[in-house]
């Protein structure tokens, strides 16, 4: 098994060698107060070397176990694991207390998680922790992991503690929701200018024309962006709406505009079937291009094929069917997936 490399780490195959760095954390009381296992004995401890050692000569490897080095001194300060069990995958690490927040955790989880999907093909990771240990607990949420299970007396306590059990919470992703993370962060990389709102010209097709009713500010401190919001007239009647927001990212888990799209539009029912709203789309176009951005995503919910059909006509093409989080308003309406359409203006 080769030696791997994140930023500041090489995560490698452990040896004999590696005895007293490993022993100097696994055999530590405090160090491996939350772990399954430990403190070690020398004997448990030698026994987890060979153990590692004999799994990494299977074919195919079924048990991902590195020492974890400090690139700047050379030093092993930990270890890490991958454990598969068909297209799933068990993820866990420590850390000598001596090296404790500096982000490692959270560095070599990244590094598994990218490992696991990417390369094993895993369809799902999870990763457990006492719930009395915030420090993993934050490892797995700053990975995109979700809470799925707290299991009430699931581990039994280390001695002094003031109960016979601890509670344990495990955390989850999914490939998609990986993929899905990484897809947003590249959306938000996008180009996109936004030094005031400009001055809209009359958007007009010969056919229907839009008039600004709204120009909303945003908030750069709760990632709120701006947007313009027109009315979709025909022959002086309103018969619908379509809002244009600028930018990428938005809201506090900077992933709303992944969800929500920067535009939305709706028909009177009157009206619909007729076009409109594409023809809306394609006229808010240019205002987007002013701002420098050039490609915008539109959202709808998997049942609404009036709106497939926008998005198709368009020319956008389908990223993904995505399962939404609970935090969105979507999710709270009811709907539970949405389609991630990305059109290229």
């Amino acid at each position: 098994m080769k030696p791997r490399e994140t930023e500041r780490l090489i995560l490698r195959p452990f040896k004999e060698d590696d005895f007293e760095a490993v022993h100097s954390y696994a055999g530590n009381a405090d160090n491996t107060y939350h772990m399954l296992f430990g403190p070690n004995s020398e004997e448990e401890t030698r026994v987890f070397i060979s153990y590692t050692m004999g799994e990494i000569s299977n074919n195919p490897i079924s048990v991902y176990d590195f020492a974890v080095i400090l690139k700047e001194t050379g030093n092993l300060i930990g270890g890490c694991g991958l454990h598969i069990n068909k297209d799933r995958g068990s993820l866990g690490w420590i850390f000598h207390r001596d090296y404790w927040g500096n982000g490692y955790g959270t560095e070599v989880g990244a590094y598994l998680l990218n490992f696991g999907f990417d390369e094993l093909n895993l369809r799902r990771i999870v990763a457990t922790a006492s719930a009395e240990n915030p420090g993993s607990i934050r490892i797995m949420e700053k990975l995109g992991m979700r809470q799925e299970a707290l299991h009430q007396d699931s581990r039994k306590a280390r001695e002094g503690y003031f109960r016979e059990y601890y509670d344990e919470c495990q955390y989850a992703i999914l490939r998609d929701e990986w993929e899905i993370q990484k897809e947003i962060a590249h959306y938000n990389t996008l180009p996109c200018e936004f030094n005031g709102f400009i001055d809209v010209p009359l958007l007009n097709n010969g056919d229907i024309y839009l008039v600004c009713t709204q120009k909303s500010i945003g908030n750069p401190e709760k990632k709120h962006v701006p947007g313009y919001t027109f009315a979709i007239c025909k022959n002086g009647e309103k018969v619908g709406d379509i809002g244009l927001r600028i930018g990428y990212g938005g809201g506090h888990y900077n992933s709303n505009l992944y969800y929500g799209g920067q535009i939305g539009y709706g028909i009177d029912e009157a009206h619909r079937g007729k076009g409109y709203a594409v023809e809306a789309c394609r006229l808010v176009a240019p205002i987007a291009k002013a701002h420098k951005m050039e490609k915008l995503l539109i959202t709808n919910d998997y049942r609404n094929a009036a709106s497939r059909r926008v998005c198709e006509k368009l020319g956008a093409k389908l990223v993904r069917l995505a399962r939404l989080p609970e935090w969105t308003d979507m999710y709270k309406e009811g709907q539970r997936f949405s389609n991630i359409y990305e059109w290229s203006i």
